[in-house]
């Protein structure tokens, strides 16, 4: 392992928007740079709520500060086997919190869901997913993983991260891009992820994690051994730096971990 992961810490969700904000539209503004898109993954929960009040909030009017909904490529780091319109929805969850309230001046990003028609087989929905990265990532035969400019998680109080859960034999997953799981330990069973290499390889790679109900598992993944082992815990070890948490000081409480305050 390299460099730790960066842990920031602060006061309220409202101080750590715009952190979370200068995070997105750099690793945006990277992406732009290298190949004219930014191709950011995110999942659901708390997130999109947070990534909206950090996005939508009036910038100071530089290019470096301003969201190019245009040149987004919105994937999911993992979708459950329902309805784009079902409340368990990722895509919907994100729909209604974030892209929906983009101002048109913005632009609009391109958003790849799941294919609908395959909501009773996990596997060939999660093998179509699969296909989709392909052909945006170039031939799998050349290119051994999809790098995303930008991975956006949660963390679950089990430290679970997409619908990688602690002691899953998906954690061992090694070729695929995309995985099916259909025993899920938290409705809906049925699900599809990305696999941890494919997490791992990301570029940059964005936890966001708030309230006092985390600051038991957070304080597992950072202090101890065994939270190493937690899906969260090992996009650490294998990410490194290039994971960043952004928290509240309520989620860190007791967390002996160096934090910073700012990027």
């Amino acid at each position: 392992m390299g460099k730790p992961p960066n842990l920031y810490s602060y006061p309220s969700v409202n101080e750590l928007a715009p952190q979370l904000r200068a995070f997105v539209l750099s690793a945006q503004n990277a992406g732009i740079d290298h190949h004219g898109s930014f191709r950011v993954a995110v999942s659901g929960g708390s997130l999109p709520k947070t990534l909206a009040q950090a996005l939508l909030a009036p910038g100071d009017g530089s290019s470096a500060d301003t969201p190019r909904f245009d040149t987004w490529e919105v994937f999911f780091a993992d979708e459950r086997a329902v309805p784009l319109d079902h409340p368990d929805s990722n895509y919907k969850l994100v729909q209604e919190e974030l892209l929906d309230q983009i101002p048109a001046n913005l632009g609009k990003p391109k958003v790849y869901p799941i294919d609908i028609k395959y909501l009773d087989d996990v596997d060939e929905m999660a093998d179509q997913y699969e296909k989709l990265l392909v052909s945006k990532f170039a031939a799998k035969d050349s290119v051994k993983l999809p790098i995303f400019d930008l991975l956006l998680l949660g963390c679950g109080p089990d430290g679970h991260t997409c619908s990688l859960f602690p002691a899953h034999a998906l954690l061992r997953e090694k070729a695929a891009w995309v995985c099916a799981i259909e025993d899920s330990p938290k409705p809906p069973p049925k699900r599809i992820t990305l696999s941890l290499p494919v997490v791992t390889a990301a570029s940059r790679i964005g936890f966001v994690a708030t309230g006092g109900g985390k600051k038991d598992i957070l304080r597992q993944i950072f202090d101890t051994e065994e939270g190493r082992a937690l899906p969260s815990g090992l996009v650490n070890e294998g990410a490194a730096e290039k994971v960043n948490w952004f928290t509240d000081n309520a989620a860190v409480d007791g967390v002996t971990f160096p934090r910073r305050g700012s990027l």
